[in-house]
């Protein structure tokens, strides 16, 4: 299990940090937008973002009409500066306080998206928990993007666990079967670069 101590980490990260000052930022999530349009779901799909922290992916899904957004993260803290951003717009989302190997959906999701979390599970039980919980709550897709072997061994002090195209479909290959896979150069906003692998999956 996560450790209490994990979420006051992430508390302590937010609380502390503002968004030019960790190396996840992006100013545009291209690629994950990318591949939620590839999906070729509708604007009424249901689509969470897990570990979504601040991140601006929210923004660009309701400024494109998405209408069933559902943000996820371990850090209170993360989603409240994403609903400050968003203002009156923060109404439209549905956000979610848990820890991934904790939750419990209220309902299904047509396109579940994770670019960045799936990475901080490091051990096989945190790894299976995360796998059956989505495996069991998505109708259609698994959006999922990760360090790849060329990125990173650790993030914001913790390890990681890196991945490359065959690891990451393989986790999910039981009953999602792979759509495609890229590999991508995330600039950081020091200027480093981190190399990402991301694959969609599609339910079998």
């Amino acid at each position: 299990m996560i450790s209490s101590d994990n979420k006051d980490h992430w508390e302590n990260v937010y609380e502390t940090k503002n968004p030019d000052q960790v190396s996840w930022t992006q100013k545009k999530p291209q690629t994950s937008l990318d591949l939620i349009r590839a999906s070729g779901l509708g604007k009424n799909a249901n689509i969470i973002d897990i570990g979504g922290g601040d991140s601006n992916l929210v923004d660009f899904l309701l400024e494109e009409g998405y209408e069933n957004i559902t943000v996820l993260d371990i850090s209170a803290k993360a989603l409240e500066k994403a609903q400050k951003r968003l203002g009156d717009k923060a109404g439209k989302v549905q956000w979610i306080v848990s820890d991934i190997t904790r939750f419990e959906p209220a309902q299904t999701y047509d396109i579940w998206h994770d670019r960045a979390a799936f990475h901080f599970l490091t051990t096989p039980e945190q790894v299976s928990k995360y796998v059956n919980i989505a495996e069991s709550n998505v109708n259609h897709f698994i959006i999922i993007g990760t360090f790849s072997k060329k990125g990173p061994a650790k993030c914001s002090g913790l390890d990681i666990q890196q991945y490359d195209e065959a690891s990451l479909s393989e986790k999910f290959g039981e009953h999602f079967k792979k759509v495609q896979c890229l590999t991508e150069d995330h600039t950081t906003p020091f200027e480093t670069v981190q190399n990402f692998v991301f694959c969609s999956l599609k339910k079998r």
